[in-house]
């Protein structure tokens, strides 16, 4: 039985104003997170405060984002799922202007609360939904074009925030952000379709799916893959500053390339997994573990250092496409818990990799890190070669 046919919600033909409309959403979402990262201490001294309490404003969003993953599936099982993702983007709009207009901290605190509920639904049912909206062979192509909001926006989102803070005030570039929210929920009111939700059984549990065989391997093979990849992230401006030597505009260059070839790799991914999802699953982390081996063998080399961080970005582009992709197929029929559970997984990978990073960082240098960065990597290939050697069973064989 086909991934459509279980799912029995699969368009005939592809929705793509509706992809597209999503892929806005999540550029709105993910940009709204990095926004206080650029725009930290001109916050802090507008409320009186220090940088380190008003940075709590980010942490705050990642934690709720994390603990909605575990329950937006279930919460919302009873309701149209084109009226569940508006909400999401209320909420984007609403934090925005919360935080615009907060008299205090307090304030911030709470928009950043609902971004982070918003962002975590989001990224819980986006798997899911994709599937409602293109053809079963479509929904990688689908899925890539909904990450691409993530990669935009990383480009983006720092340093235009940085730019227009100082021009404009930190307050208007909020205001801007729940604008961007305002459009997207205007284009997903237009172009989402109705999509009433699936029955809602016992195996719709995260518990259930952690159970099935071969799925414990699979979220090892995730962690590790996640945690290599943040921990390479987090160190990469010190090992390039210290390893490869450049300066503030070399740095500035081969960051903006980084994140141009991500952006590539994200719209690669989907032609890549039409055609082999098990072969991209376990090329894209051996490519990254042997770049990791590459950067630290080659030292100061800023050139060659720029292509093979370049090169790394385009990879890991296609891996968030690849894991949601092989969510929709392996279990189609949990596809919203699925998600969740690849979600919090994540979320539980990235704090691994820059604690992990951090420790390896303090004794060693920023060359320990893409060390360890790498043997994760290639352990987490070797993981996922076993993890798809396991057929997932259907939910009526559990």
């Amino acid at each position: 039985m086909s991934t459509a046919q279980q799912a029995g919600t699969a368009q005939e033909k592809p929705l793509w104003g509706a992809v597209f409309s999503m892929a806005l959403g999540v550029f709105g979402l993910v940009t709204a997170e990095f926004l206080p990262a650029s725009l930290l201490t001109p916050m802090a001294a507008s409320l009186g405060v220090t940088e380190g309490v008003t940075g709590q404003s980010v942490t705050v969003t990642a934690v709720f984002a994390l603990l909605t993953s575990f329950f937006s599936a279930s919460v919302t099982s009873r309701f149209d799922r084109r009226w569940v993702m508006l909400t999401f983007s209320v909420m984007l709009i609403v934090s925005n202007l919360l935080v615009a207009f907060a008299p205090n901290l307090t304030f911030i605190l709470a928009g950043r609360v609902l971004l982070g509920i918003a962002i975590g639904g989001f990224w819980t049912l986006a798997p899911a939904t994709a599937m409602r909206l293109v053809p079963e062979a479509m929904i990688p192509r689908a899925l890539s074009i909904v990450f691409s909001g993530v990669s935009v926006a990383t480009i983006v989102a720092a340093p235009v925030g940085s730019y227009f803070g100082h021009l404009i005030g930190w307050r208007n570039v909020f205001i801007a952000a729940a604008a961007c929210g305002l459009l997207a929920l205007i284009w997903q009111t237009i172009a989402l379709p109705k999509m009433q939700p699936g029955q809602a059984g016992a195996g719709n549990s995260m518990l259930s799916l952690v159970k099935r065989p071969g799925m414990q391997t699979a979220l090892l093979a995730i962690i590790l893959l996640f945690s290599g990849h943040f921990a390479f992230f987090t160190y990469l401006r010190p090992f390039l500053e210290s390893v490869t030597g450049v300066g503030v505009n070399g740095l500035s260059v081969i960051l903006l390339g980084f994140g141009v070839a991500n952006f590539a790799g994200t719209l690669i991914a989907g032609v890549l997994l039409e055609r082999n999802l098990n072969r991209t699953l376990i090329g894209m982390p051996l490519a990254m573990g042997l770049l990791g081996v590459a950067l630290v063998g080659l030292g100061s080399a800023p050139v060659m250092d720029a292509v093979l961080i370049a090169l790394w970005g385009m990879a890991f582009g296609a891996v968030p496409v690849g894991w949601s992709t092989w969510i929709t197929r392996t279990m189609p029929e949990e596809a919203e818990s699925g998600g969740g559970l690849l979600v919090a997984t994540i979320q539980l990978a990235i704090t691994i990799g820059a604690a992990a990073g951090g420790m390896i960082f303090n004794v060693t240098g920023a060359k320990g890190v893409f060390m360890g960065s790498a043997a994760a990597l290639l352990l987490a290939t070797l993981t996922i070669c076993m993890a798809l050697r396991v057929r997932l069973p259907a939910r009526d064989n559990i």
